[in-house]
């Protein structure tokens, strides 16, 4: 009986080390399993890699997608959009991309190629011009204003070599149809990311709040000015002018177009007739510009209105978009003060010196 008993002892620790060993066995198991499936749901929920293109696209789509994807845009900010070359790490780039915003509108005509050599059958393309109403591109009618909304026959004597196209891009220089800009990224995204899509909305929401106050107040501080004529250099502001009921002038159709001197002749008209004391140029274009030359002769200011097609680094955020559009407004409010009520400048003609040096620089 002794005996029996001793077996019995001895035999209890190894049933409860195989026990033991059985349950440990069980949870390393477990927690294995457990890490196989871990990447498969993180998986399931990898935010989107975003590439953007133009400026604005950046300023609304990290507006929209916060912390919850990254994005990167295609062209660097300081670049102008007009001067952007693809390089063999843009297609790489794009390779590696889940989604690209564009602004559309024949706005990215280098795109093509790009997308090509990208390789890319996944990507999705969101373009936020997408149902928003359009104006059609513009060429000066010599010796006349022009109405936006109507396109004109090309009647200058030397050729660009770019335009923007049938269409008129710079639709988000009109805070209601960058609404819906916004309002198309934030869907895009949304399709393309599901599980982020309360995210997008409620971001999204919250910056066309900021675009709505912007509106209204750029509609009062216009207010007092309907029906006002400003000039700028390239026809970037039709949205703009026809939002908040001005009438724009331009000079050249595109940044690095040479002006003729039909264009040189039609601006000094609309300043003489107009009373303008300032004519606005875009930062971009750099102080040894037709205007400098044009508002030296003519005796006028030169003041800035941004486009937004280049900035600094911190031009990629979505507040940067809001603090130019109010400088830009300032700068249109205090050249609309300084024209004389009532009556037509008088101002000295431009020489043929001017219109020679404009040409010279053409060619």
């Amino acid at each position: 009986m002794a005996d029996k008993a001793n077996s019995l002892r001895s035999a209890r620790p190894v049933r409860s080390l195989v026990l033991l060993v059985a349950a440990l066995s069980v949870g390393i198991l477990g927690c294995s399993q457990t890490r196989r499936e871990e990447p498969q749901a993180q998986q399931g929920s990898t935010p989107p890699k975003v590439v953007t293109t133009i400026l604005p696209m950046t300023q609304f789509t990290r507006a929209v997608a916060g912390d919850r994807a990254e994005v990167r845009p295609l062209i660097p900010p300081q670049m102008e959009p007009h001067s952007f070359q693809a390089r063999p790490e843009d297609a790489r780039l794009l390779a590696q991309a889940d989604v690209l915003v564009i602004n559309g509108l024949g706005m990215e005509t280098f795109l093509e190629g790009l997308l090509a050599n990208a390789g890319n059958p996944k990507l999705r393309l969101i373009d936020s011009s997408q149902g928003i109403p359009t104006l059609q591109t513009e060429e000066p009618k010599h010796g006349h204003g022009h109405s936006h909304g109507h396109s004109h026959g090309h009647s200058h004597s030397h050729a660009h070599e770019h335009s923007h196209g049938e269409l008129n891009p710079h639709i988000w220089l009109d805070p209601r149809r960058a609404i819906r800009q916004v309002e198309n990224i934030r869907d895009g995204l949304m399709a393309a990311d599901p599980e982020g899509a309360e995210i997008y909305r409620t971001n999204a929401a919250a910056f066309i709040e900021k675009l709505k106050a912007l509106d209204e107040e750029i509609e009062r501080r216009l207010a007092p000015f309907a029906g006002k004529k400003f000039v700028v250099f390239h026809n970037f502001a039709p949205y703009f002018a026809e939002r908040y009921n001005l009438k724009a002038e331009f000079l050249v159709e595109i940044p690095e177009a040479s002006p003729s001197p039909e264009d040189v002749r039609r601006v000094m008209d609309t300043v003489r007739q107009s009373g303008l004391k300032t004519i606005l140029v875009e930062p971009q274009v750099g102080s040894d510009n037709p205007f400098e030359v044009l508002a030296r002769d003519l005796g006028v200011q030169v003041r800035v209105f941004d486009p937004i097609e280049t900035a600094g680094p911190e031009g990629i955020e979505p507040e940067y978009y809001l603090a130019i559009m109010r400088q830009n407004v300032e700068n249109l409010v205090s050249a609309f003060e300084k024209e004389k009520a009532w009556l037509p400048l008088q101002l000295p003609l431009v020489g043929q010196a001017t219109l020679e040096h404009l040409l010279a620089r053409g060619r």
